[in-house]
């Protein structure tokens, strides 16, 4: 397989073990909030991928949320989220997914995301973002006012110093989705369903699929240094920049 049919088949038959077991029923623990949580399932889709990755890529390094670690010895790493939006995925709510990236010598290749309540599978590739197989559309060029913006928040957000500056962020945009799920989130925006995803702080695997899905629709990506804090933006070329200006980076 090359490396855009390994993604896909990765994410696929992740999201496809966790759903089996979602059916089973999903007892979650808690990790470092009531809001980030961990299941058995996501152990297991993220040590199924691992297992695939020693099989097909035994020279990658892997960079896993539940652990997964192996270094590379080739210049190539996949991170990989086995489910995003876990606190999603136990309460039933649809926002969740299982997501991928490969880098090549420090450099973002591939990117795939399943999301299994849409039956959608999304892949980057060459700097090309297909779903289910077909090219996308590039993704339109949109004002910051005239579109949506999607973030991630809990209670600790809200109590923390980057809550003023995104707090005008927001405020800013024509309205604001939070589903649980960024890279979720930047799916529809490489989709061209929302405008622009901002998160802080964002682990590799919670921001590099949906980057690659972003960037290979069209749209920009970038991560700015502000208010203490790395902002992950990601979206339409103009709500990008003046998402930017706005936090003065």
């Amino acid at each position: 397989m090359d490396d855009h049919t390994l993604a896909a088949a990765l994410v696929s038959d992740a999201a496809r073990l966790a759903a089996d077991m979602r059916r089973d029923g999903a007892q979650a623990e808690r990790k470092t909030s009531a809001a980030d949580l961990v299941t058995a399932a996501d152990r297991a889709a993220e040590e199924l991928v691992r297992r695939q990755l020693l099989e097909h890529r035994p020279g990658d390094g892997v960079l896993g949320e539940e652990g997964a670690r192996s270094e590379a010895i080739d210049g190539r790493r996949w991170t990989v989220d086995p489910i995003d939006g876990t606190f999603n995925y136990v309460a039933g709510l649809p926002a969740w997914c299982s997501a991928v990236s490969l880098e090549v010598d420090g450099e973002l290749r591939v990117g795939a995301v399943r999301r299994p309540t849409a039956d959608e599978t999304w892949v980057a590739s060459d700097g090309v973002t297909t779903r289910d197989g077909e090219r996308v559309p590039p993704v339109p060029d949109v004002a910051l006012a005239a579109t949506s913006v999607a973030t991630f928040l809990n209670s600790s957000h809200l109590r923390a110093a980057e809550a003023g500056p995104m707090a005008v962020l927001l405020a800013a945009a024509a309205t604001v989705r939070i589903s649980g799920s960024g890279s979720c989130d930047m799916v529809d925006v490489a989709a061209g369903r929302i405008g622009l995803w901002v998160q802080t702080d964002c682990a590799d695997w919670d921001w590099l699929p949906g980057r690659a899905l972003v960037e290979g629709a069209g749209g920009v990506a970038t991560v700015v240094r502000a208010h203490g804090h790395d902002w992950h933006l990601a979206g339409a070329p103009t709500a990008v920049r003046q998402a930017a200006e706005l936090l003065g980076a």
